[in-house]
Order: structure tokens, then sequence, then C-alpha cells
């Protein structure tokens, strides 16, 4: 009787300890969810159009030489441009009003070329997010000794930093005869810097 008991103690202390091992590590799978992953936000692409109006400020250099050689002079030169362009698909054609203020001394006292003022035309080729065009048109130069009105043409380039905002450059070159009565052609190179907002 006494084995007996021991051996149902045993028995019973055996399938305690199983039933409470059971209980405290569950023998069914775990499930363990996946982190969850938030793809990057994708760039937003940059549009190939170039039609719309655009306003914008230009920095640059203008120098200015005489055809007899008796007059020069260059000088920082700054203003502003606004324009509207029309995109066919790969051929742009727009147009621009822009003014840069200089304060060129000629030498020999034949004074200053304190202004350009030019309404241009434009033809270019669109790559893309970059706009390459050839430009020609009507300049206004504003002298101490008169003011005079001559062509231009030169070439630009534009890039779209973004839809709104692009950055460029343009070299102009520029023809006016008899300055002020004074018998003196000038010839006026504009090398500027250019960033605009598009509408």
């Amino acid at each position: 009787m006494k084995r007996t008991t021991t051996i149902a103690s045993i028995a019973l202390i055996a399938s305690s300890a199983f039933a409470g091992a059971a209980a405290a590590g569950s023998l069914e799978d775990t499930t363990v969810e996946a982190p969850v992953f938030t793809p990057a936000a994708t760039p937003v692409a940059v549009d190939g159009d170039w039609t719309g109006f655009y306003t914008g400020l230009q920095v640059g250099q203008t120098d200015v030489d005489s055809d007899s050689g008796n007059l020069d002079g260059d000088d920082t030169s700054y203003g502003f441009h606004a324009g509207y362009d029309y995109d066919f698909g790969k051929f742009v054609l727009g147009g621009e009003l822009d003014y840069d203020k200089t304060d060129i001394d000629l030498g020999n006292g034949a004074g200053d070329v304190d202004s350009v003022a030019r309404a241009k035309v434009k033809a270019g080729y669109d790559f893309g997010k970059t706009l390459v065009y050839a430009t020609a048109g009507a300049a206004r130069a504003d002298t101490s000794v008169g003011d005079e009105t001559g062509p231009f043409a030169g070439l630009g380039v534009t890039y779209k930093v973004t839809d709104r905002y692009t950055v460029g450059g343009e070299v102009l070159q520029h023809k006016f005869d008899d300055v002020g009565g004074t018998g003196e052609d000038l010839d006026a190179t504009t090398i500027s810097l250019r960033g605009s907002m598009r509408f």
C-alpha cells in the first residue's frame, strides 16, 4: 500500500509539472508579423512643356566698342525680363521684353550708356528640361548724349530646375549707328545669367 501511494504521488507530481509547463509555454505556433515598409516618395518628374508666361531677373556684363576705336567701356548690367513661350512639340516660339540697367563710361568725354531695353522674338528647340534658342529684335540704348535704337541677335539656353523655376544664360550682340548724332557707331555685347519663374 505504501509503495502504491508513492507511485501515485510521483505520477501526480509528474503530471502536474507537465501541465504547468504546457500552460507556461503554449505549444501552439506563435505568429510573427512582418514589418511594414513604407515606400520612399517617388520624385516628381519635371514637365518638359515650355508653354506659358514667365518673368525674372538677370545680371551680367556689357561691353561697348565703337567702330572708330575712339569709344569703349564695360560694366555690370542687371535688370528684369518677362515673356511668353509656346511649345509646338519640339519647336518653341516666344516673345520677350527685357530691360538692363548699367553705367558704362565710353571715355574721351563721350558720355555714358545708362540702360538698354529690348523687344525679342525667340525660336528654340525643346530638349525636355532644356531649351536652346536663338533670339533677335530691336534694342534701345539710353545714353547721356541721346537715345538710339538698333538691332540685336543672340543665343540662349534655359534649364528647368522645377516646373516653376528656370535658370539660364544669354549672349547678345547689338548694333547702334550714329549714337546721339555723334557719328559714332557702337557695338555692344551682353553676357548674362538669368533666373525666371514660370506660370
